[in-house]
């Protein structure tokens, strides 16, 4: 039995609001805290830290974007 797209997408989209509020404050969360945010979300702290290294992952990916544009345009000072 399927269900309803619409609701499963507004609840991963309120894990995923979760998920993004939790790495601003941490991005190294610990056992403990993984297994807080794990039963927020409601999955397993697994994918708590799976999530995490990938956020992390795709953060410095940015900050390097970030840099090199920074680099390109120096702010005139």
């Amino acid at each position: 039995l399927p269900i309803s797209l619409s609701l499963n997408n507004a609840s991963f989209l309120e894990q995923l609001e979760e998920l993004e509020k939790m790495f601003q404050e941490d991005h190294y969360p610990d056992n403990e805290k993984r297994r807080e945010i794990a039963a927020v979300v409601g999955v397993t702290p697994q994918r708590i830290m799976v999530w995490f290294q990938n956020r992390r992952a795709k953060w410095r990916k940015s900050e390097k974007l970030s840099v090199k544009s920074n680099k390109k345009h120096p702010a005139s000072s």
